[in-house]
């Protein structure tokens, strides 16, 4: 029932850690099978030759030994028949190739460490044998006897097309016998090579489609998953609420620094910090509405200036960032609103010592 639920299709994450475990959709017998389709078709291609190679070298073996002069400290055998040798082991390497080439083309490299630790279920007889009749290895087994079948079929049916042929094969010389079994042989492995690699391929997808139903997942397990990479919604909103509170009140200190506050008058508040020191003019502090009656009250308690002037509160607002100095289009503007302050401050100063 559980199984049901599991609707939806494996997320990256999940497919990461399968990777991980050494879970990758992977057919042995596709790979086997690719090797000995090319390992046979590489010596097709020498077959013109290649026997008479083995036979001389295995006359030459004889002689030898019957002469007297092969000896285990000696290889003039070895050394005259090289080449085949070199054929044997290009079979070989090509083959190796195929295979590697094959199963990298499958999943790729794979490093699963933790699929080579011991684990308990491993070690226990009870489970082994509990794994030897199941579903699983009736399976395994159904899947090894198909293509053997096949294969079967495939010698029946060429023996059975060549059976007079088969029938003369005591009246042929041993040349003729060896060559009609080394053809017979060749036939029967290329096309029984086929047939496995048509059933390797089948067997590739099943288990493709069966490592996808494996890595389904429910939508609970989405959401959980998500709340464990991306962090729960609620807990991420708070904190986020959180910040900007502090953000909030560290701006509403700054505006203590102030020189003077540009307002809309009741809807922008903006903060600007200025000193001698200071090549141009900084927001340290805006907001609106609420916000923006909070930076007047604390204005008003620090005795800071409040400058009504909506166009240049419209521009600071949407143009200029808290922390960020003022564009330079807007220092002829400010600098004559920051010079009618000073002015008044000090008309203000002369009339109180006057």
């Amino acid at each position: 029932m559980a199984q049901d639920n599991k609707t939806e299709k494996a997320s990256p994450r999940k497919r990461e850690k399968a990777r991980e475990k050494g879970q990758v959709p992977r057919s042995r017998d596709l790979s086997a099978t690719c090797a000995a389709l090319a390992a046979t078709m590489l010596l097709a291609h020498q077959m013109s030759h290649f026997p008479q190679a083995w036979g001389g070298f295995l006359r030459d073996c004889v002689d030898g030994a019957v002469s007297g002069s092969l000896r285990m400290d000696g290889v003039p055998p070895f050394l005259a028949h090289s080449g085949m040798f070199v054929a044997t082991a290009a079979a070989l390497g090509v083959s190796w190739i195929v295979a590697v080439s094959s199963a990298l083309a499958q999943g790729g490299v794979v490093m699963a460490p933790s699929a080579l630790m011991p684990t308990a279920a491993r070690m226990n007889p009870v489970a082994k044998l509990g794994q030897i009749f199941s579903i699983t290895a009736l399976r395994g087994l159904l899947k090894s006897l198909l293509p053997a079948a096949a294969v079967g079929y495939v010698a029946v049916a060429c023996l059975h097309r060549d059976w007079l042929q088969l029938m003369t094969l005591p009246g042929r010389s041993a040349r003729g016998v060896l060559g009609f079994v080394v053809e017979r042989v060749f036939e029967v492995g290329w096309k029984a090579s086929l047939v496995l690699l048509g059933w390797a391929v089948v067997d590739y997808m099943f288990e493709r489609q069966h490592h996808e139903s494996e890595l389904r997942m429910s939508r609970e397990e989405l959401k959980d998953e998500y709340k464990d990479t991306e962090g729960n919604p609620v807990i991420k909103q708070r904190i986020r609420r959180l910040q900007r509170q502090v953000r909030r009140r560290k701006m509403l200190d700054d505006t203590k620094r102030a020189a003077v506050v540009i307002t809309n008058p009741t809807e922008y508040a903006i903060a600007l910090e200025y000193g001698p020191d200071m090549a141009a003019p900084v927001v340290v502090a805006k907001g609106r509405n609420r916000l923006a009656a909070e930076i007047k009250e604390i204005a008003r308690w620090q005795g800071i200036p409040l400058v009504e002037n909506p166009p240049l509160a419209h521009v600071l607002y949407r143009s200029v960032e808290v922390g960020q100095s003022v564009p330079p289009k807007l220092y002829t503007v400010i600098a004559e609103v920051l010079a009618a302050i000073y002015r008044a401050q000090a008309r203000a100063m002369a009339a109180g010592v006057r």
